[in-house]
């Protein structure tokens, strides 16, 4: 039996949780930041949490 191996590109922009949820990066933060407020900012630099929809699909990709 093949070891599953992981898809790097996934592994850098996804963390699994101790409960199994995926951890990911909110998007809009990179660029164009004058127009958003500080509020906004700062909320966008907290992680996010994968929908229940994707979080099988992205598990595949992060086995480990």
């Amino acid at each position: 039996m093949l070891k599953t191996k992981t898809h790097r590109g996934a592994a850098k922009r996804f963390k699994k949780t101790a409960s199994g949820k995926i951890k990911r990066a909110k998007a809009y933060a990179s660029h164009l930041l004058g127009g958003k407020s500080s509020k906004r900012k700062r909320h966008l630099r907290k992680p996010g949490l994968v929908s229940e929809v994707e979080t099988k699909r992205i598990s595949r990709l992060i086995p480990y």
